[in-house]
């Protein structure tokens, strides 16, 4: 703005400067500042439209000026927030993939679990048919009661523990269909966080 008044007054100066070196009229003194007047007085408020031009361009600029800088600070604090969102939408990922590979780790160890569950019920059941086959020879070759209710109690307690492994079996199968369940919900998840 300073710039813009020492520019209107540097005009205004040289055009003084200009009336004042104009040559003069051969007609009397008093026409000849009555002219010079003319001279200012049409200067001058050649100069008051200048600085009124000048003036509203300036304002104007400053307000253009002042909405264009909101709308920047407007669109940095939106920039900011998507930053953000970006931000914890990486670390959601991040703790789903987490999850995920707990969850698979979990699963192999119950597969494991599984599969030794399994080999224990198949010997379990193995040995069991070996106590029937023992128990019948022995009925045929034994004659006292005493020693075919010893082997009929182990045979129980082999039975007892046949139903135990095929529970822990059926309750670790469980265990997997629930968690393959928990997997494919965590993945479909992922899949619409990812969307």
């Amino acid at each position: 703005m300073k710039t813009m008044w020492g520019l209107c007054l540097l005009c205004l100066a040289g055009s003084l400067r200009a009336a004042r070196a104009a040559p003069a009229r051969k007609t009397g003194r008093t026409e000849d500042a009555a002219a010079r007047q003319e001279d200012v007085n049409v200067l001058m408020f050649g100069f008051i439209q200048l600085s009124e031009s000048l003036n509203y361009v300036h304002e104007s600029t400053e307000a253009k000026i002042a909405v264009i800088s909101q709308t920047v600070r407007r669109h940095e604090g939106t920039l900011h927030e998507l930053g953000r969102e970006i931000e914890q939408a990486a670390e959601v990922e991040k703790q789903i993939e987490e999850v995920m590979h707990l969850l698979q780790a979990q699963m192999a160890e119950q597969r494991a679990q599984t599969k030794t569950a399994e080999d224990r019920l198949g010997r379990a059941e193995r040995e069991e048919a070996e106590l029937k086959t023992k128990v019948k020879q022995l009925e045929l070759h034994l004659n006292t009661s005493v020693s075919i209710k010893e082997l009929q109690g182990r045979a129980e307690e082999q039975s007892n523990i046949l139903k135990d492994l095929q529970y822990f079996t059926d309750f670790q199968k469980e265990n997997i269909e629930a968690q393959n369940e928990k997997l494919s919900e965590l993945e479909e998840k992922m899949s619409d966080a990812m969307t």
